[in-house]
């Protein structure tokens, strides 16, 4: 069985990188194709163990490697020019369009789907919202450019034979837009990394990258109004805008080192997470370390989580976290003082239990068993 792996992009490693490491732990044989490469080395050992990728002509355009977004009208052209003809079984890795490869009948598609492309779908406003352009002959050609994404998105759902999504949230979506059932295997977590602290410090935490929907500048808003030590590790495009909402008692420290970042979250009273994500990685790294988590309460986290919501008066004995209904300073704000009226009725040791249900060993092996049923099976009845 000849296979290939097609992959957006590489340019850091994230949560699909990680699930692409996992990929290359259980096959190392596979060829890997990309839109663009621009991995450090170190980047490219871990997740492709040194592999080279084979990449579209974006990689060659001007700032191809780095302002590669810049060429978003393209990369359904750039995506179908790859040839897989010498190959049984090709896996798109897709959170934009390596999901429309183009592959012949006698060939096996299964596409691991991330999500449909969220700023053409169910992200389009908010996109254009936050990047400014809802108005002008930017905003023209964006919403231009991204009507007719959507179309060859949604041509190409027929590409795959078989959908794998990370969440059911996820498999809804996929539903809803391109009308096709998805199995569902949730993303590797590296819980071997976490332990729990015999010593809880009285902070809170969160962690993440700072973009909009993420929603650091909530936390930090929320907390501020508030005499609660909060710590903020991460960096991004908001760094300077979220770091402004701090008060005293809200420490920003930026990006850390990840042993400095394990001992941190191991310490704190509780994560707090205000995404609404279709997986959510750091709530799962929090549950590891035996810390409860408080969320907001939609996609992937109630997954994820076992969670309450404050009006639920009596707390589960299996709860690891507790969930806020809206994305507003209140809303967070009420599920803190409802967690400390509770806090002392969470088992650390029944967290981490939870959370080794989305270990790394668990998800290559239900990946490879499921590639190979898939595969088995198609063998078969062609």
């Amino acid at each position: 069985m000849k296979k290939a792996l097609v992959h957006d992009w590489y340019t850091v490693y994230g949560g699909a990188e990680r699930c692409v490491e996992s990929f290359t732990n259980i096959w190392n044989d596979m060829d890997h194709y990309s839109l663009i490469d621009n991995l450090s080395e170190d980047n490219r050992e871990i997740i492709l163990k040194g592999r080279s990728t084979r990449n579209s002509f974006i990689q060659k355009l001007p700032f191809g490697k780095t302002k590669y977004r810049t060429y978003l009208p393209l990369f359904p052209l750039a995506i179908e020019q790859f040839d897989f003809n010498e190959y049984d079984l090709i896996i798109s890795s897709s959170s934009s369009v390596a999901k429309g490869v183009l592959t012949r009948p006698d060939q096996l598609h299964i596409s691991y789907v991330y999500s449909p492309v969220r700023y053409a779908w169910d992200l389009y406003h908010q996109y254009l919202r936050e990047s400014g352009l809802e108005t002008g002959i930017k905003g023209f050609l964006a919403k231009y450019f991204l009507h007719k994404l959507r179309l060859w998105d949604y041509s190409t759902a027929n590409r795959p034979d078989h959908y794998i999504a990370i969440s059911k949230y996820v498999a809804k979506r996929i539903k809803k837009i391109y009308d096709k059932d998805a199995l569902v295997i949730y993303p590797p977590v590296d819980t071997k990394s976490f332990t729990i602290s015999e010593r809880t410090e009285n902070y809170y935490i969160t962690c993440s990258r700072m973009v909009p929907y993420k929603k650091i500048d909530l936390i930090v808003e929320a907390f501020s109004k508030t005499d609660k030590k909060l710590i903020v590790i991460g960096d991004g495009p908001d760094f300077n805008k979220i770091s402004k909402l701090a008060t005293a008692n809200v420490e920003i420290l930026g990006f850390l080192e990840k042993n400095k970042v394990l001992n941190l979250i191991k310490r704190a009273k509780a994560f707090i997470f205000a995404a609404e994500e279709d997986f959510g990685i750091a709530p799962i790294e929090a549950q590891a370390a035996g810390v409860p988590v408080i969320a907001f309460g939609k996609g992937g986290i109630l997954e994820t989580v076992n969670g309450q919501y404050p009006h639920e008066n009596n707390l589960n004995k299996n709860v690891t976290g507790v969930f806020f209904e809206k994305q507003n300073i209140d809303s967070l704000l009420n599920a803190v003082q409802y967690f400390e009226k509770n806090s002392n009725l969470f088992d650390k040791n029944l967290i981490r239990e939870n959370a080794q249900k989305f270990s790394v060993e668990r998800f290559e092996l239900e990946f490879k068993n499921t590639i190979e049923e898939l595969y088995n099976s198609w063998k078969f009845n062609n």
